[in-house]
């Protein structure tokens, strides 16, 4: 195998989507994820499981994204036995992750605390809504959640008066993100200390953590800003303007692309050299989007393209799922990929957008049946024979 997180043991505790996002990335590129899931499966296994429309087999698209390249096996932690056999994967792993709410991984006696005794190189990370300390730490939280906490949906949409929050769950996959980075540095680290640690990654955390330079403004101004649909609050022209048949979206950042802009539409409206400089723009910015929005309607996007990239100014289509996941750029970058079942059957969905020079397999393994690994992953913990894992087995401790 030829990918550059090979030699590393992750545990994977997650559920729904932060953190199988973290841990299916890891496995993509090459850590042996080994996925414990209680008896009963992880809840995610029902999410569209029984959706004809979205479903393999039983297996719905949820996890059969999110769960490719890793193994399976079910215990049941509550039991003295269970977690018995959980602390002897903890010996032979290197990282453990879980999305527990905040508290449940010290109940369960998997926090980092425990583990560390049994395994003292070991990294675990915990991705929560509101990390593991502070007056709102216990409050319950999904990816909307975070997002609103976060700031980010009162400046989404374009009116104040209805928030919207981003169309992409980043308040999860946010978290997901984040964790693989703390995870990644911790095990850097661990080559100069020779100890584990934890990593305690907060999706709210990160949702302030994006509003990044934004929110250096406002403390400097004192003031909120407001959703302005997709035009810029600084730059003009940059918004989404319709065309003929669709829509497309433009970003005038200097002065030479309006220029060049301007050549091309030729019109006498925006011809005034009070355009020609950003503040004066930025004044007339309802004028220059209502003008330059009834010029892109006398041509269809694909034109408009065309003559915009020619002239060398940032412009996009807005593209539906079909068109980006068809598009050349896209296909030649391997980001649409085959996504199997245990069945044989299969689908397609994402690849992996982290690209190496040398370190550079791309495969992916479907993601597995619940237990489908139960066998194979206690053979390699040498102290249980077969006639052990067939009595924990036929107690419930393992599935």
């Amino acid at each position: 195998m030829n990918k550059p997180l090979k030699g590393l043991r992750i545990l994977d505790l997650t559920h729904m989507l932060s953190g199988p996002f973290c841990t299916m990335t890891l496995a993509d590129l090459g850590a042996d994820l080994v996925k414990v899931e209680p008896i009963s499966g992880e809840g995610t296994r029902k999410l569209l499981a029984n959706d004809p429309r979205h479903s393999i087999d039983g297996m719905g698209a949820y996890f059969i994204t999110l769960n490719r390249n890793k193994r399976s096996i079910a215990i049941d932690l509550k039991s003295a036995e269970g977690l018995d056999i959980f602390y002897d994967l903890v010996k032979t792993a290197d990282i453990v992750i879980n999305n527990f709410a905040a508290g449940v991984p010290a109940k369960l006696k998997i926090d980092y605390p425990h583990l560390a005794k049994v395994n003292s190189r070991i990294i675990s990370c915990s991705i929560t809504g509101f990390g593991e300390d502070g007056p709102g730490a216990n409050r319950p939280a999904f990816d909307q959640v975070a997002q609103a906490y976060g700031g980010g949906m009162s400046i989404t949409g374009t009116d104040a008066s209805q928030p919207m929050r981003a169309g992409i769950p980043i308040g999860d996959l946010g978290g997901g993100m984040f964790g693989i980075m703390g995870i990644l540095s911790a095990v850097i680290e661990r080559h100069t200390s020779g100890v584990g640690q934890h990593v305690d990654i907060s999706m709210l955390d990160v949702q302030i953590s994006l509003l990044n330079y934004m929110a250096t403004m406002y403390h400097l101004s004192g003031e909120n800003p407001h959703p302005i649909g997709n035009s810029h609050f600084v730059h003009v022209p940059y918004n989404s303007y319709p065309t003929a048949d669709g829509h497309l979206v433009i970003c005038v950042l200097t002065d030479n692309f309006w220029h060049k802009l301007k050549d091309l539409v030729n019109c006498p409206a925006l011809n005034s050299a009070k355009y020609d400089s950003q503040p004066g723009r930025l004044a007339a910015k309802e004028i220059i989007d209502q003008t330059l929005a009834d010029i892109f309607r006398l041509d269809s996007t694909a034109n408009w393209l065309t003559k915009l990239n020619d002239a060398r100014i940032p412009v996009a289509p807005v593209n539906n799922f079909e068109q980006a996941l068809n598009d050349p750029q896209v296909q030649h970058r391997n980001m649409v990929v085959e996504l199997k079942h245990p069945s044989g059957a299969s689908t397609k969905g994402p690849g992996n957008p982290i690209k190496l020079s040398r370190s550079n397999e791309e495969s992916f393994s479907a993601a597995p049946l619940l237990g489908q690994n139960t066998d194979e992953l206690m053979a390699e913990l040498s102290k249980y024979s077969p006639a052990d894992t067939a009595r924990l087995k036929a107690a419930g401790i393992i599935a």
